[in-house]
């Protein structure tokens, strides 16, 4: 049998796939990170907490001390492996391996005031130290990735598959914090309801984090969920009126 004839062990990637990749990415409260030694080449992985922009690519805050900020800043390409193991047979469950190349953010720049507050919102704890002068954002933009499903589940992805491309996120990125403000406080029961219904949690006081072109970020506590929606919204008002909906399904299915 030669190369050729020999079956493939990559399924053809679906909207199924995208979505499970989609939802890995951003659920994720943090990711495996492998960088390059500068010296040596050599691969070095470690763990970061992970955020994302509003257009769905990875962000990590580092300080300016640690091997891997000096490492991107030498060779910017780098990998993240997203997804958590569960009982059983770890290789049994859903991961993500990610290929990218990092941007460090400017620090007095819009993006960095922006980031700032998205990733605050994910992780409360980091604006203890978030303004030190050592710490930087840095966007670790996706090129290409690998989707294991689980057993004889294997997908390639493009960046395309994992990014927000809707010609809405500029406006609902200035419309974000009110958003969520909004929704937190007088529709308080939403966030439950979503994390309950749609992403099967069991329990938790949930709230609002994040809120996209392609769905909503939850969190509780040291949990996070993502509600991807069916579809990117093409316009920042439609915003409302997906929220609305999938609200009054989840009522009404009990």
């Amino acid at each position: 049998m030669t190369e050729k004839d020999k079956p493939s062990v990559l399924r053809e990637t679906d909207d199924e796939a995208r979505r499970l990749a989609r939802t890995l990415l951003r659920s994720a409260r943090s990711c495996a990170l492998a960088v390059l030694e500068p010296e040596t080449g050599f691969p070095m992985a470690s763990r970061t907490l992970t955020g994302t922009d509003i257009d769905g690519t990875p962000v990590i805050l580092v300080s300016a001390l640690s091997f891997h900020t000096q490492a991107l800043r030498a060779d910017p390409r780098a990998s993240l492996l997203a997804g958590e193991p569960g009982k059983g047979d770890p290789l049994a469950h859903p991961r993500l391996t990610v290929l990218c190349r990092a941007e460090e953010v400017p620090r007095e720049s819009e993006a960095r005031t922006a980031l700032r507050e998205r990733f605050i919102r994910r992780h409360p704890k980091a604006k203890l130290y978030v303004d030190f002068p050592d710490f930087t954002f840095f966007r670790l933009v996706p090129e290409r990735a690998n989707l294991n499903g689980g057993f004889g589940k294997a997908f390639l992805l493009t960046q395309d598959d994992l990014l927000i491309r809707s010609p809405a996120r500029t406006a609902l990125a200035e419309m974000e914090t009110g958003a969520v403000e909004h929704m937190n406080s007088d529709h308080a029961e939403a966030a439950g309801v979503y994390a309950r219904h749609y992403c099967g949690a069991k329990d938790g006081e949930w709230i609002i984090v994040g809120l996209d072109a392609a769905g909503v970020d939850l969190g509780s506590g040291d949990k996070l969920k993502r509600l991807e929606f069916s579809r990117e919204l093409d316009q920042a008002g439609e915003l409302r009126s997906e929220l609305a909906r999938l609200l009054k399904e989840a009522r009404a299915a009990g």
